[in-house]
């Protein structure tokens, strides 16, 4: 074997070695879910009618004329005292969601809600750069933060205010529930996805005693817990996670509600889909080279440690995938040449099988605690597999930019105001990002189709179902984004 060759092989098998270290982990989370699954939080003391303390709920959004009215009726609909309860609303849109904003806030005023509009025209800090004006001028010691595509429950305070009542709790948050989960296929396996971090994630590190996060809305701050973390920062396009890791860092602790969810809008087009995760896959990476030094040089116990070094590395496993993936022809047609394909095909089976089993695990696991028909879902779960694979280039790509400190904007997710499997996307004005990725995507698609006809020319028939995943994923993901151009084009 010349010198090339065994290097392309070594670097195979390494990262072959790496997505087992991933898959495993995947295996530890689920395992702490279970071994800590009822040590449900408790609040310490429940507030009186009389001590409720005051909160301020910021709703922080950039045009989104098809939900920002929705949103503002929900939160009006919240149970709380009046003279204790204000209602910033943090709108730095361009277009006509101004207006319709200005629209509802005056009629809650009349109504008696005390409820301010307040309009940004220079977007500085994105998102992170408007709650942190908002924080400025907020009456209430507590924030509530909701995005404009969530749809609060009326009890949302009575379910999360009187854990502060320990005063070393920073933040609540509550688990994120589907609005439109039956919508398309799309949403379906999104949603399988999503509940993997709600559902086992985010209580498996809480309740263990490892950081959590909080998830960007649908949850509570103490204001004294952002100021003791430095405030909100837009260094980078996860300020939550950031400011999450900051606060638990300067000691004030989390709480995980999974018993408690607040439905949401998930995308239902897939290039917005691909925006959403290119996001939070740069701003992950961000965070890691911004916080992952400090974790590691203060007096922390090793379990938090590593636990957020998995949470911070974990997308890396996406180029990871794009470089296995690229290596598996001349590694294939390198073991036929030296005769290795019994022995060396078996260990990727073998490969395969604990990722594949460990990834199936996690997301059934989530289901049947989510109270979904798992049996049912079962039918999505190859699906789910391929789209993770199909994203690879999205996601690697969002890794590659935040470790050579590429600087891009908040790109917020487009949302339509759709509930249940009712909704019309067709003519609605915002799209998702384009670009020449769906090609790349294709390309991939093709290149698995030449691998898949290398696997039967040289018999290695345990290898075709895992090859026709890989060809799937590419092809889904591609041939979804340039489809919908194609339908935007024509609309």
């Amino acid at each position: 074997m010349t010198t090339f060759q065994t290097i392309i092989m070594a670097v195979y098998f390494s990262l072959m070695g790496l997505f087992c270290v991933y898959g495993l982990h995947k295996f530890y989370l689920l395992y702490l879910f279970f071994r800590y699954r009822r040590r449900v939080p408790v609040p310490k003391a429940p507030y009186t009618e009389e001590t409720l303390p005051h909160v301020t709920i910021q709703l922080p959004f950039y045009n989104e004329m098809y939900v920002v009215e929705r949103l503002i009726d929900a939160v009006c609909e919240i149970r709380y005292p009046r003279d204790r309860f204000e209602i910033q609303v943090l709108d730095d849109s361009t277009d006509e969601t101004r207006e319709i904003t200005a629209k509802k806030v005056a009629e809650k005023k009349a109504l008696g809600f005390d409820i301010s509009h307040v309009h940004r025209v220079d977007r500085v800090g994105f998102k992170a750069g408007a709650l942190a004006a908002g924080m400025e001028v907020a009456k209430g010691e507590f924030l509530a933060v909701f995005d404009a595509d969530f749809i609060p429950d009326p009890a949302f305070l009575e379910q999360t205010i009187h854990y502060f009542s320990d005063d070393g709790v920073g933040m609540v948050q509550e688990r994120w529930d589907h609005l439109n989960r039956r919508f398309n296929f799309l949403t379906n396996v999104q949603s399988i996805y999503l509940d993997g971090h709600f559902i086992i994630e985010s209580p498996s590190r809480c309740r263990s005693g490892r950081f959590v996060n909080f998830n960007g809305t649908a949850g509570i701050w103490r204001k004294q817990a952002i100021i003791d973390a430095g405030g909100w920062q837009h260094d980078t396009l996860t300020e939550d996670l950031d400011l999450s890791y900051r606060s638990q860092l300067a000691g004030w602790k989390f709480v995980y509600l999974l018993e408690e969810g607040t439905p949401a809008e998930v995308p239902v087009e897939m290039n917005a889909f691909k925006t959403q995760q290119h996001r939070w896959a740069k701003g992950t990476i961000q965070c890691m080279r911004k916080l992952l030094p400090r974790i590691w040089k203060q007096k922390l116990p090793l379990k938090v440690k590593l636990e957020a070094s998995f949470h911070l590395t974990n997308n890396f496993a996406y180029l990871f995938m794009v470089l296995l993936l690229t290596l598996m022809l001349p590694a294939l047609l390198i073991r036929q040449q030296h005769s290795l394909g019994a022995g060396v095909g078996t260990f990727d089976f073998l490969v395969f099988i604990l990722v594949t089993v460990s990834f199936f695990s996690f997301y059934i696991g989530s289901q049947m605690d989510g109270g979904r028909n798992w049996k049912d879902t079962l039918r999505y779960l190859p699906f789910l597999t391929a789209m993770g694979i199909g994203l690879s280039v999205n996601n690697s790509r969002a890794v590659l930019e935040a470790l050579f400190g590429d600087e891009s904007p908040f790109v917020r997710t487009p949302k339509y105001g759709i509930k249940g499997t009712e909704g019309d996307t067709s003519k609605k004005k915002y799209r998702g990002l384009r670009s020449l990725q769906p090609f790349v995507e294709l390309a991939l698609a093709a290149y698995f189709g030449v691998i898949l006809f290398a696997a039967i020319h040289y018999g290695l028939w345990m290898g075709i179902p895992f090859t026709l995943l890989f060809l799937a994923g590419f092809l889904y993901i591609g041939i979804s984004s340039l489809l919908e151009r194609r339908s935007e084009a024509a609309g």
